[in-house]
């Protein structure tokens, strides 16, 4: 179906798999955001690859397909969930296999650290690998300064700075990485969105090409951002953290910006994405 756009007519380009995020795309907190449970049925039922993206590091891919089915009724198979923790995993192996790393995190990435077969030590690591928690150690955190300013190369899930809880907003990865930079003049090496070797790993993940792929995101600053690095084609939706008329605000756009992820649904079927056509 040809598709007017700014006087011309253009063709669908195809869509042959799909990556999303999963907070303010598919959930909102533990609530599921309408459109989303049909949206994941489809890709299913339609045999198309995808991914389900997250920043957050504390769970296994085994504990969020739990966490999405008990709470939001959502069916997401646990090799088609991929997180900051096994995106740092695998760049940890691609860049120095059988290493060790002192981890300052929770379950999601300490057991994908140990799958890669990577050695965890508090002695003279090659790595201080810093994940989320929602108990950060004072110790820990002291004992990670000084293993960078012996030499240790600093490396951090994600750069969000707060995540959200029942209680209210709390300092995720971004904040406790600031801490220790402050005092060891070291910047981490962030994995996690906005760059866009996470997009880049999921699409290595289900071999999927960028050319093919959409990605589909609630923030400007970091989904759409690292899918547009990434080569690939994105989708905003308006049920997060970037309201419509804020997409105008960026010196980027997304192709398609649409109310929520029950918009996206038919385009499952259609096997294509029209390019926008909002001002």
């Amino acid at each position: 179906m040809a598709v007017h756009h700014n006087g011309l007519v253009t063709e669908p380009r195809a869509v042959h798999t799909w990556l999303t995020d999963m907070d303010g795309v598919l959930v909102r907190e533990e609530d599921p955001i309408p459109g989303a449970k049909e949206f994941i049925a489809a890709l299913r039922e339609q045999g198309v690859p995808f991914l389900v993206l997250t920043n957050n590091s504390i769970f296994t891919p085994r504990d969020l397909r739990v966490r999405l089915l008990r709470s939001s009724g959502i069916d997401v198979p646990e090799q088609s969930i991929w997180t900051s923790a096994l995106a740092t995993a695998q760049f940890l192996d691609d860049q120095r296999p059988g290493g060790s790393a002192y981890v300052v995190g929770e379950t999601g990435l300490t057991a994908a650290v140990h799958d890669i077969g990577y050695v965890m030590t508090d002695q003279d690591p090659d790595y201080v690998v810093l994940g989320e928690t929602r108990t950060y150690s004072f110790e820990a955190i002291t004992r990670a300064i000084r293993l960078i300013n012996d030499g240790a190369r600093f490396i951090a899930t994600n750069p969000d700075p707060s995540g959200p809880s029942a209680q209210g907003m709390l300092p995720a990865t971004g904040s406790v990485a600031a801490l220790i930079s402050t005092a060891t003049g070291r910047q981490p090496y962030f994995i996690g969105k906005p760059n866009p070797l996470m997009m880049r790993s999921a699409l290595n993940r289900i071999d999927a090409h960028s050319e093919t792929t959409v990605m589909i995101g609630d923030r400007m600053d970091t989904d759409i951002i690292s899918g547009l690095e990434a080569g690939m084609r994105t989708v905003l939706v308006a049920t997060g953290a970037t309201e419509r008329h804020q997409v105008q605000d960026f010196p980027y756009r997304p192709t398609l910006v649409v109310d929520s992820i029950a918009d996206v649904v038919p385009y499952v079927a259609q096997r294509c994405l029209p390019e926008d056509t909002t001002p």
